[in-house]
């Protein structure tokens, strides 16, 4: 059964460009040597980070005087194959929907075949440091978001 945020599976697939990679550790295991499915949001964390250093994003996150930040808003995984320990695994992150103060983010798994070991998607709103209201993101972000979209 196909995830609802997956419309059409070959396009949605195609639309990713940007991946980091993990190796499955064994502390990530269950006593059947799988992947703990508690992992995967660990693996979600990691590539969304590397991905929002790629796309220039980051810096102004990270600077202590910033006066935003983004938080998860909700997180969702879905799998498909079994993953075991020390699996090297490529995770990709896309921006796939940008709204005013937020952005839907889905992530692809993939084993060293290249099939898909689980898909995830979440949203990520950026809030003011001081209000923990959500704060616009600037023409110049949506753009950004925007040039990495599908």
């Amino acid at each position: 059964m196909r995830p609802s945020y997956i419309e059409d599976a070959a396009s949605w697939e195609q639309g990713f460009a940007f991946y980091a990679e993990v190796s499955v550790r064994f502390s990530e295991t269950d006593m059947y040597g799988h992947l703990n499915n508690t992992v995967t949001f660990a693996y979600f964390e990691y590539a969304r980070i590397e991905y929002f250093k790629h796309i220039n994003l980051m810096n102004d996150w990270l600077d202590p005087k910033g006066e935003k930040i983004p938080v998860v808003a909700d997180l969702q995984c879905d799998y498909v194959k079994q993953v075991f320990f020390d699996e090297k695994l490529r995770i990709y992150v896309k921006a796939n929907t940008i709204g005013s103060s937020s952005v839907d983010i889905h992530y692809m798994g993939k084993d060293e075949k290249g099939e898909i070991v689980f898909t995830g998607r979440g949203a990520i709103v950026q809030i003011d440091k001081k209000t923990g209201k959500a704060s616009k993101w600037t023409e110049k972000d949506k753009e950004v978001f925007q040039k990495s979209v599908n």
